[in-house]
């Protein structure tokens, strides 16, 4: 259904809408506090015992922070995913501002602004509900799950509305699928009628993750499903960023890479699946990072563009949520 059918404008307050995303350090001497709140969260890792937690989190920040320093240098010294959600955040607003009242606000996880100063914020205000929109489209325990779980221990001090609306994945909406689709037919453009191979790099998860139960893999999968539909170009998935002695979901986007390079592969066209915003990465390890190593290989990598405020994209947002109203 079009978003321009819905209409919510006689609805006694506003709706508020939340949406929900990771965050990212904005300079230099961020890096070591943001790292310290990542690692904080059981729901993403467990660091031995409980009580344990946050002091091994707080040694391996502190152990990490140089690495990761050297890495945001090169994108300017921080991660642009506070500014690009808030460019997604007053884009959204403009476009429910013409069905209706809403008050949309951003909570990161791991940065600022929280979950807390968002719903201090909007508790301020007389609303009717509060959806919560994650901007993940694929759920994961890990991410979806955890922002949903910090949100709801929040609301127990903050009451917003009377209703919670959950939204914590949209992997096969239309519009996302068909964003997704026109970067892809776009970035195949590039290549002329020269072979090229679809490459969908998702960010990896803990194979254990998936073990017990979450449907991470299977929603990535019907995303793909769904673009091949409208492209009718196959791909072949892969995972990237990978941290810490675990096992991860394989194969991993650099293994990729030097397979196709092995097979006589010239040309890749890289998508990044499991991201809707620029962040590192995107920015440096794809775009710097596997260009390099597919340059090593003799392969010319070409990336699909992250969605950012695209105004289709924020079309798609804007449907998600209303579509999530009427079915309450």
């Amino acid at each position: 259904m079009k978003s321009d059918q819905h209409d919510f404008s006689d609805h006694t307050a506003p709706t508020g809408v939340l949406l929900l995303n990771m965050g990212g350090p904005e300079k230099p001497q961020d890096i070591r506090p943001f790292l310290y709140n990542i690692f904080s969260d059981r729901e993403i890792i467990r660091l031995g015992p409980p009580f344990l937690q946050k002091p091994l989190a707080w040694f391996i920040a502190r152990k990490r922070a140089p690495k990761s320093e050297a890495t945001y240098a090169r994108i300017g010294g921080g991660s642009p995913i506070t500014r690009i959600t808030m460019a997604q955040q007053q884009a959204l607003q403009e476009k429910l501002n013409d069905h209706g009242e809403f008050c949309v606000a951003t909570a990161m996880r791991y940065w600022s602004p929280t979950t807390r100063e968002a719903l201090k914020s909007l508790a301020q205000k007389p609303l009717s509900r509060l959806v919560a929109l994650s901007l993940y489209p694929h759920y994961s325990c890990a991410t979806s799950g955890s922002s949903l779980n910090e949100l709801k221990r929040w609301l127990l001090e903050y009451q917003i509305g009377d209703e919670l609306i959950e939204i914590d994945s949209w992997p096969d909406h239309p519009g996302y699928v068909a964003c997704l689709a026109d970067r892809i037919t776009q970035g195949l453009q590039k290549f002329g009628s020269e072979p090229v191979e679809l490459v969908y790099s998702a960010h990896s998860l803990p194979v254990s993750f998936i073990e017990e139960g979450d449907p991470y893999v299977d929603h990535l999968q019907r995303t793909i499903t769904a673009v091949e539909k409208i492209t009718g170009v196959q791909g072949r998935i892969c995972y990237q960023s990978r941290s810490g002695p675990v096992e991860w979901l394989s194969p991993s986007t650099p293994e990729t890479i030097k397979e196709l390079g092995a097979e006589g592969c010239t040309n890749i066209l890289m998508v990044p699946i499991s991201f809707v915003s620029d962040h590192v990465e995107t920015l440096v390890e794809i775009n710097m990072d596997y260009r390099d190593l597919a340059a090593d290989c003799k392969i010319r990598l070409e990336t699909s563009p992250s969605f950012n405020d695209d105004p289709d994209f924020i079309d798609a947002l804007t449907d998600i949520v209303l579509q999530s109203i009427e079915q309450e």
